[in-house]
């Protein structure tokens, strides 16, 4: 069965399930999806799915947001490369917590490029949890890493040798913590390491040539002849505050980012041992040493190409929406 759900402000039906499918292609913790949209006359709404939260690894549901705030914006971008203004109200309703923004797509414009290629971006970005190779991400490209995070209202630090090191130490401790944790353990072994057949979850297949041990994400890493390769870049995107709108925000930032870098030939994935620990991100924070307060850690380089994690189907993400098979 063909899902096609009803016309949503200037958008038809066909392009309201474009942009859907787009959104969902987002990023999200242990790839859980936790997103849900309703389409009405006017607007589509993004709610966060509180039945998709991690209790162990997000008790707080910080990482929900997130996620939640990156698909928000596949969506706006998607909707920007059709050609209409995506008028965004985030947090619209003190009633409604889960609701997390309404996105309007009522007016014509002319589609700046710039947007379009981020669009473009969209099924080709993947988390790539492998070794990257040895070409070093020009300084440049950072520039434009950094400005796509303050488009969307969020930071990203400067990071010196020091503070490298640090956080390189800071990650290890902050593993070796969560895998003591048969809790955490036993959340992680549901969520990953699952069959082909999986919509949700991190299959078997995209795990493959990444280290269990997180730490060596930051290491110095060799080819077969143990030459010495360049450490990837390492970028951190931090908020002014821990409030639930600044995290919605920084999950925009965050897939910013990734569009960006995916346009430039650049793969990333998560260092996420020193964010999700509660006293480590403490103590990362204090590392930052900006009084920013850091949401998201990634590598960034050149990778080798790997199969995408599964999506659910359209019509489980969807809220009280009219469809048509």
């Amino acid at each position: 069965m063909t899902i096609q759900v009803t016309r949503v402000g200037r958008l038809n039906s066909e392009q309201v399930n474009s942009v859907l499918r787009s959104a969902m292609l987002a990023p999200s913790t242990h790839n859980t999806q936790p997103w849900l949209f309703r389409c009405t006359g006017t607007g589509i709404e993004v709610h966060a799915d509180p039945r998709r939260i991690l209790p162990v690894t997000d008790p707080d549901g910080r990482e929900l947001v997130l996620s939640c705030g990156a698909a928000l914006f596949t969506l706006r971008t998607a909707i920007h490369a059709l050609g209409f203004h995506p008028a965004t109200t985030l947090m619209p309703s003190r009633a409604e917590p889960d609701l997390l923004a309404v996105v309007r797509p009522l007016a014509e414009r002319m589609p700046d490029q710039k947007v379009v290629r981020l669009a473009r971006a969209i099924p080709r970005r993947r988390t790539n949890r492998r070794p990257f190779l040895s070409s070093v991400v020009p300084k440049p490209t950072l520039t434009a890493l950094r400005h796509a995070t303050e488009l969307e209202h969020a930071w990203m630090p400067n990071l010196d040798a020091e503070q490298c090191r640090l956080l390189h130490d800071l990650t290890a401790r902050a593993r070796r913590e969560q895998l003591a944790d048969p809790a955490f353990l036993a959340e992680l072994g549901r969520w990953t390491g699952l069959g082909a057949n999986t919509r949700d979850g991190v299959p078997s297949y995209a795990m493959e040539g990444s280290p269990a041990d997180e730490s060596w994400l930051l290491d110095e890493f060799g080819d077969a002849a143990g030459d010495p390769r360049p450490a990837p870049l390492v970028v951190a995107i931090g908020s002014l505050t821990d409030d639930r709108l600044d995290r919605l925000q920084a999950g925009q930032a965050l897939q910013r980012v990734l569009l960006t870098a995916t346009a430039t030939g650049l793969d990333a994935s998560f260092i996420s041992p020193p964010i999700m620990v509660r006293e480590a991100r403490a103590e990362l924070r204090r590392i930052l040493g900006c009084g920013v307060w850091p949401q998201v850690l990634l590598r960034v380089g050149y990778g080798s190409p790997l199969p995408w994690t599964p999506r659910r189907p359209l019509d489980d993400v969807l809220l009280d929406t009219l469809i048509s098979a």
